[in-house]
Order: structure tokens, then sequence, then C-alpha cells
């Protein structure tokens, strides 16, 4: 007998459990609700005057393979482009410095470290003596910023490291969980004996798009929507119900999940995946799951804005051979920019420079209380500053995403393991909120909770 599965979300988590589950062996029937008219969550393409932009995340990070083996499986690899520039910049108050060569933010060498001008020598020659301290054995969670402070002195983390990893949260590095966040630090620090040894060690060899070169990121031609489009295509006619809101989890005794929408159906399901923001899942299982929902409103979430800029032709050339830049917190109304026409270059944008800059994140918010053409000139007026940009853009939009960045607290995985044993059986929470923020990440999720609804885990 089959068993019935309804997944509540339609994002790139949602989707990728429903379709995990139906190529399973095991007989399952599954339905996919979804609040939107369209799939997708945060992933979402949006048009500025006559280019299609995106509003969400525009890369895969090709070193965390589930995302583009998925694309080839969907046949879309064909499709898949690399990188144009590469090079990341941090705005310093030298300006617009080359970020060192290495790992998540780790410079690789004492050399790059002792050339890097954005700081003080005396805090070079701190961060350059890192490999010299005792490792630290301890298993037991940390911010980031303490391991990093710990590690390389307060002058190299806040002027160098933590920009470009509170950047990836759009958090705050001394609140950052290191074991959710970044386990890898914690890995070369206990294993490896230093954070450099781990940035100088050889990566993963990451698998490459079939056309250009290896580059650290990758997208799809067209956009990075026709992932979840194609995932919904491939879930086939009555799979997918777009329009509907699940306002209800209930359940009678040992029978069947019920699943309410606000059409008024009432849907059994055997399992249920909530696929949907940390906040809509808790008040879903209130009912069903009291202590999990408790638990699950621990985790807090950030909220940001992206804005979208197209300058006139001729613009171009004026930015640097750089994918963008980070700046340290509260230098500017704008955390970071991404200049997209260098990054991913593409005909449509002939000699236009097309720049996504990113407002708020967690102690940032206050920058998003305002409206949006206020949002939107202080942002243009700081990409001017930094790009030297003395023409106005021809068009801007601003998309917002309340909520939409999870917050990693010490303790993050703690707390999964206590939102997991105070789920009842059928009952899953997959998404963001839980075990990585990047679609590389939530994809590996989505397989694993696939692989725990068809063993009835």
């Amino acid at each position: 007998m089959s068993r019935r599965v309804v997944v509540v979300g339609a994002g790139i988590t949602g989707l990728t459990v429903a379709y995990r589950i139906l190529r399973s062996p095991y007989a399952s029937e599954v339905l996919v609700v979804e609040t939107d008219r369209e799939p997708g969550g945060v992933i979402r393409t949006v048009r500025v005057g006559d280019l299609d932009l995106e509003a969400g995340p525009d890369a895969l990070l090709v070193r965390k393979p589930w995302a583009l083996d998925l694309c080839y499986e969907l046949g879309l690899e064909g499709d898949l482009m690399p990188q144009g520039a590469t090079a990341s910049q941090l705005l310093t108050p030298r300006g617009l410095l080359p970020v060192p060569p290495g790992r998540l933010g780790i410079p690789a060498s004492a050399t790059g470290l002792a050339r890097w001008k954005g700081m003080p020598v005396t805090a070079r020659l701190r961060a350059i003596a890192e490999p010299l301290l005792p490792r630290r054995h301890s298993e037991r969670d940390s911010s980031v910023g303490a391991l990093l402070r710990r590690r390389l002195g307060r002058g190299a983390t806040d002027a160098l490291v933590a920009p470009l990893l509170a950047g990836i949260y759009a958090g705050d590095i001394d609140r950052l969980s290191v074991d959710a966040a970044f386990p890898e630090l914690a890995y070369w620090e206990r294993e490896l004996g230093s954070l450099r040894a781990g940035a100088r060690a050889k990566a993963v060899p990451a698998r490459r798009v079939p056309a250009g070169p290896a580059t650290p990121f990758a997208t799809i031609r067209g956009g990075l929507h026709r992932l979840p489009a194609a995932l919904a295509e491939a879930l086939g006619p009555g799979t997918l119900r777009f329009g509907s809101s699940v306002v209800k989890l209930g359940r009678e005794g040992r029978g069947p999940y019920r699943v309410a929408t606000d059409g008024g159906d009432d849907l059994p399901a055997d399992a249920v995946v909530l696929a949907t923001p940390s906040s809509v899942s808790a008040d879903l299982l209130a009912e069903v799951a009291p202590k999990a929902a408790e638990l699950i409103r621990e985790i807090s979430a950030a909220s940001t804005a992206i804005a979208l800029f197209v300058y006139p032709k001729g613009t171009n050339r004026r930015l640097p051979e750089a994918a963008g830049f980070v700046t340290r917190r509260g230098a500017l109304p704008i955390t970071a920019a991404t200049a997209v026409s260098k990054k991913w270059p593409r005909q449509a944008f002939g000699s236009r420079a097309v720049i996504r800059a990113f407002v708020g994140g967690a102690g940032l918010e206050h920058e998003l209380d305002r409206p949006d053409d206020d949002i939107l000139s202080s942002a243009r007026e700081a990409l001017a500053r930094v790009y030297r940009l003395t023409v106005e853009p021809e068009h801007a939009a601003l998309v917002r995403w309340p909520g939409s960045m999870p917050q990693y607290a010490v303790g993050h995985l703690d707390l999964l393991g206590a939102i997991d044993a105070a789920l009842p059986p059928g009952l899953y929470v997959a998404g963001g909120a839980f075990r990585g923020v990047g679609i590389p990440d939530r994809v590996r999720d989505a397989g694993a909770i696939a692989d725990r609804v068809v063993r009835q885990d």
C-alpha cells in the first residue's frame, strides 16, 4: 500500500524532497502544497528594465556537489555556466583590496598576510603567528568570532575574515555557531593544528561544469529559477498544488495526520514534511508537536534586501575585474555588492554595469526601516563612492526578504537534535533554518529527509 506524503513548501528543499521520494523504490503518493503561484521559494528572478536578474541566490557553490549533481539528473548540465570574474575584494580604509588567496577568508600563506595592507602591521604579525599557537582539542561548540579572535587576533578577524564569513549568513560572527556554520574551522584547528594549514590544504576536487574553466561558483543559463522549474516539471501533473496555504496540522490518536488548507481541503497523510520558514513550521506544529514547535522558535532569522541596478552603456569598464566586494559591518549602508556584469557576463548586458547590493542582516535590520526609494538611494550613493561611478543607474529595483536568513547560534546542532527527538513519527522539518542555507546544502538535506521518509525513520 502506498504511503501518503504531504510536503509543505515548493522551494528547492520541498521540491527535492518530493523528487527523491518519488524516485525511491518505495511506493508513495506525494503532494506538494505551496502558497505561491510558482515554485522556487527564495530562488527568484525579477525584471529590471530589459533584464532578468537574480533577486535571491545567484550561484551554486561548486565544491559542494549536490546541486550540480541534481542539475545533471534533470538534464540541465548543458546550461551550466562558470563564473567570469572570480576575484573578491574587501573595502578597507585604503579602498578596495583583493582578498588574499585562501579558504573561508583564511589566508593560505604568511606572505599573503604580510602583504595585505588592509590592517596594521601589528595585526598582520599577530595573524602570521597563528600556527605557533597551541591547538584546542575540545569539541565543544563556540562562536565563530571567539575561535577566529583566539587564533588570528582581533585585528585580522575584524578587518579581514569577519566581513567575508558574516556575509554568508548575513549574521554576527559573535553569535554564529562554528559547528553549524563553519565546521571546517574547528576541524582545521583540532586536526591540522592551525587555520592556515586548513586554508593551505588541498581542497576536494570540485565537479566541473561541462564547458569553461573550473571556477568556485556556477549558475544556470537563463537563471537559477530553472532548477526549481525543472524539478516541478519532473514531479509531473497532480503532484503540485500552487496557490494553497496549509493553515493547520492535526491528528487524531494514531491515525493519519490531517493537513488543512485555506481552500477547505482536509488532506490525510502518513508523513508530512514541513519545508517552510522556521516560524511557519513552528506555527503548524503547535498542536501536534508543541515541544518541537517551542524549540524551533529558538531559531532566529535576519531580514535582508537586495538592491538591483542597471547602469548606462559604457559603465561596465569602470568596474574592477572582480566578482564584487564586502565591507565591515556598519561601514556603509550596504554590506556587500556583486558586480553581476563581471561575475556573470552575458550578451544582454552589453557594456552596461549591472550590480546587486545587499542591505540589512543581523544587527543591521534598522537599515530596512525605510521606504524602498530611500534604501535604493543610499545603496546607489555607496556604490558611486566605492566604484567611482559618476552616472546614475537607468533602472533599479529593491527586493525585500523578511526573516529570510536563519541564524545558527552557538549550540545549533544540539538544538536540532532536540527538535528531531521532539517530533513524533511521520513529521519532518527541512530547509535553510536547520542544516545549511545555501542551495547545495538544502539539496543535500532534502535527500536525507526523503530517505528518512521512505524508510519511515
